[in-house]
Parts: C-alpha cells; structure tokens; sequence
C-alpha cells in the first residue's frame, strides 16, 4: 500500500503556483470592435464606466454637422490641454476637416484627422478594439470619437501630481547626488537616462496585474548584462499573474528563488545612481510605478552590505569603513546571544573582575539572563517600530527618549542588569550599520533564535545556530548567482571589490 502511495505522488505532475502560472497566450475570442455607429458607441462606453465620476464625456459637434466625443479621466489630463491641442484645432480647422471628409465621399474616416496633423503636438494611436480603448481611457489615455468612424484616436495627454524629486530618505550618504526616485514612472527612467547615456540602455515596457494595469519597466545594458539572465528575468515576470500590484515588494516576493528565506535576494533602491552602477556591472533594473523603490537582481550578501558611498570616498576609507561594517553587522547578529551564553554556561572564559562585577548588578535581578535579554530586546524593537510608524518629526524622540527612561527605570527597579542595558544599546546600534533595510530586518529576525539557542545549549547552540544559517546562504541563489559570492565559490578576481575596495585604476575589468 505504501509502495503504491509513492508511486502515485512521484509520478504526479508539480504545478506551479497560481501566480506563476504559464499564460495562455491564445486568443479564443475576438474582441469587439467599433461598429461605426456612433450613438452605440457611446452607448458602449458610458456604460462600461457606468457609476464613475471621474470620467468626463464631452461632446463636439465639428463643422456644424458632424458629432464627436472626448472621453478622459478627470485629474489625469489637464483640461487646458485637451481644449488647446484637441477641440481648438478640431474647430479652428473645420475648413481642412471638411475638405478631408468630402475626399473621403462622405465616409469621414479618423485616419483623415491623423494624416493632417490636427491634433499633431501629441502622441497618438488608432485603435479599434473596444477593449484596448477602455484600456487607454482607464489608464489615463484621451479617447477621440468621431461620428461614422471605425476607429478611435488614443491621444497620450496624461499629466500626473507627483512629489518633487528629493533625496532618498531610507539611504542617506554624506557625499554623492541628493536625488531620489519618485513615485511617477517616467521621472525614474529619465533619472537613469541622464546618467547613462547611450543606446545601449534599454527600456522595455511590461503591465502586471490584471486589475490594477501596473507599468512596469525592465532596464539593463545591452552588451553587458548576460542574455541568460535576461531571459530569466523576463520569463519570471512574465508568468506572474496576479489582481494588483501596489509596490515593488509584490514583484520582490513572486521573483524571488526562495521567498521562504529571511535573506533578501534582491535589492531595493530608491537611488538612481545605484540602479545606473549595477547596470554598469552588467546587472538588471526593475521600475514600478506607483512607488520610489526600484529592484535590483541578482543580489549578494556582500553586495548588499555595500553603500553607494563605498564609490564615491577614498578606496581606503571605504576599505576601513566596509570592515568596520561587516564587524558590526556579525555584531548585531551574534553579540547579545554570545553574552547570555558565557554569562549562563562558561564563566571561566570571564576575567574574574569582570565576572565580579557583572555578578555584583545582577544580584538583585530575579530573571535568568536569557529572560532579561529577552525583556529588553522585544522593548527596544517595539520603541524602534512605533518610532517609525509615528509622525516623523515626534517619531525619533520618543523612540531615543522612550529607550532613556525605560532602560534607566528597568535598573533601578532592579528587572534588568546596568551591563544587559549596555549590551543591547549596543546592538541597537550596530543594526543600524547595514545599508540595505531588508538585511537589518533579517539580522534583527534571526537573533531571537540565536538568543534561545544560546539560553539552553550555550556557545555550543549559538554555533549550531550560525552553522545553519551559513548552509542555508551557501544553498542559497538569487537568480543562478550563489549568494555568497565571491567568497564561495571563492573568485579571487571580484575580491578587490567585496573584502577591500580597491582603487579605480585596479577595477578595468567588469564584475
């Protein structure tokens, strides 16, 4: 019976999860078209956004005779253009109108309007299928129809309210540029385009999310980035299927090798100078719109510890600076469980005075140390997530100040040790050292385990827990690329940019 059971299981088929389904790229049924009658036509869209205050129908009667119809999302198009480059020209130009429709044999076509540039400062687009026209006019397109036309002229009008260009608050650096991606699509991509300019950059364009339509945008340069990784971006996004997409973190997730690891396989940015070096480097860009953060792949643990500002100091100061970087990163991680395991399992390897004295602030604690470790660290994270989540100009204070009085009111209540206080401060502090949010958040999760192991099996369990983590990383694989490169598989050649930054002169070869 059992024997059965697995044959049964192997010789099933694996399908894959219903956001990477393959898509059926055949079409079935023919969308409907424009049928030319233009009071059915009208018919067909006013309902369709039936219920939607925000799409306006204005109606033109050119030459006095002939009917048409502009139809457009109210706060995605300015009026003022659509009345200067749209009806202005329809109406000033009705002697040139005329003369087209009676060439035409009074079958007015709106290829007629297109070929004599009355509308001729914008970009446009015939289209006659109803459901790409609803498509445009949703996605903040202007739609032309006219009376007796088979098809609609798609006018590209939209002007978006976005937020000034600023510097990027979550990857602030002492030197290097101040801007930062915004919120708007087109803004980002001229970013980049500014800082690189050459044709081998390119842009292509791709929508996800079959409700929400999203813009998206895969960059790269061509002749450096490596075909098959290409492939395998686009073939990754290709089969995401999904309603909506809000944020990057969406794609971040349904690209991912292995998005049941705590480790970040690729990185997030909101600096266009750091998507314009990875390009140099021969890797992709990923551009959503609707958000500032821009994804970057593959992604290194190394890579991911690495600031923009490494490039743009002395390379001996960022060598020093990448080393005091990595201490205190293994410091964040390991710090507070390697002192809850010598304090609770191996007192000999304390210097006696220091022992003494730790032993001296604990005596009137009535916790053991990994329940005191505990107490302070989910404290102090919680004061850290309510610092982030409260108005910002309140937000730091009360995090700093709110750490202050709870740590000095825990020892003198005598809950807490004066050294544990130190200790965590400590560690605080060193979370804070990595560039890449997403690798904190992991530091910060994977301490707490560490922490147990370290309160039940002592140095030993703190081992076994970096053992883990260590295989899971070595197994671990953004997009074919071994996360931990170039340390393993070892690559001497890309050390000189991971251990060290060494100078530009010794950097001619592309990673």
């Amino acid at each position: 019976m059992l024997k059965s059971l697995f044959s049964s299981s192997n010789n099933h088929n694996k399908r894959r999860p219903p956001y990477m389904e393959e898509q059926d790229t055949s079409d079935t049924s023919q969308s409907a078209i424009l049928s030319g009658n233009f009071e059915a036509d009208c018919s067909y869209f006013r309902e369709l956004f039936d219920r939607s205050q925000d799409i306006v129908f204005n109606e033109l009667l050119i030459c006095g005779k002939y009917r048409g119809m502009i139809i457009f999302v109210d706060g995605f198009v300015d009026i003022s253009l659509i009345s200067r480059f749209v009806i202005e020209p329809l109406i000033n130009k009705e002697q040139q109108f005329e003369q087209e429709l009676n060439e035409n044999a009074g079958h007015p076509d709106i290829q007629a309007v297109l070929q004599k540039s009355i509308v001729s400062t914008c970009t446009t687009k015939l289209e006659k299928a109803m459901n790409p026209i609803a498509a445009a006019v949703a996605a903040g397109e202007s739609v032309l129809l006219l009376e007796g036309a088979s098809r609609a002229l798609i006018i590209s009008m939209r002007v978006r309210e976005s937020r000034a260009v600023e510097e990027a608050p979550s990857e602030p650096t002492v030197r290097g540029p101040r801007e930062g991606f915004t919120e708007k699509l087109r803004t980002n991509t001229s970013m980049i385009r500014n800082r690189l300019k050459t044709t081998k950059l390119k842009m292509e364009p791709l929508t996800i999310g079959d409700i929400s339509n999203t813009e998206v945008v895969l960059t790269y340069l061509e002749g450096v980035v490596k075909t098959e990784l290409l492939d395998e971006v686009r073939t990754r996004l290709q089969r995401i299927k999904i309603d909506g997409v809000l944020e990057s973190g969406y794609i971040e997730e349904l690209i991912e090798d292995n998005n049941h690891s705590p480790f970040p396989q690729l990185l997030n940015t909101e600096r266009p100078d750091r998507v314009a070096a990875a390009l140099l480097e021969g890797k992709v860009g990923i551009l959503i719109d609707n958000t500032p953060f821009a994804l970057v792949l593959p992604a290194t643990f190394l890579g991911l510890l690495q600031s923009p500002e490494d490039y743009y100091q002395r390379y001996m100061i960022s060598t020093v600076t990448r080393w005091l970087r990595y201490w205190l990163a293994l410091a964040a991680l390991v710090f507070p469980s390697f002192y809850v395991a010598v304090i609770t399992f191996h007192q000999e390897m304390v210097p006696a005075n220091l022992l003494l004295s730790i032993a001296s602030s604990r005596e009137a604690v009535p916790f053991p140390a990994i329940i005191e470790l505990f107490l302070m660290e989910i404290t102090f994270e919680g004061l850290r997530e309510a610092g982030i989540r409260m108005p910002r100009p309140v937000g730091q204070a009360v995090s700093i100040v709110g750490a202050l009085v709870i740590g000095q009111a825990a020892v003198q209540a005598g809950i807490v040790s004066p050294i544990l206080v130190i200790i965590v401060s400590f560690t605080g502090i060193a979370s804070f050292i990595f560039p890449s949010y997403g690798l904190g958040i992991s530091a910060r999760l994977l301490r707490f385990p560490l922490m147990f192991l370290a309160g039940t099996l002592g140095l030993y369990g703190v081992f076994l827990g970096l053992l883990v983590i260590c295989i899971h990383m070595l197994r671990l694989r953004s997009f074919g690329i071994p996360y931990l490169s170039p340390v393993s598989p070892l690559s001497l050649n890309n050390l000189k940019d991971t251990i060290v930054r060494v100078s530009w002169r010794s950097m001619i070869r592309r990673r």
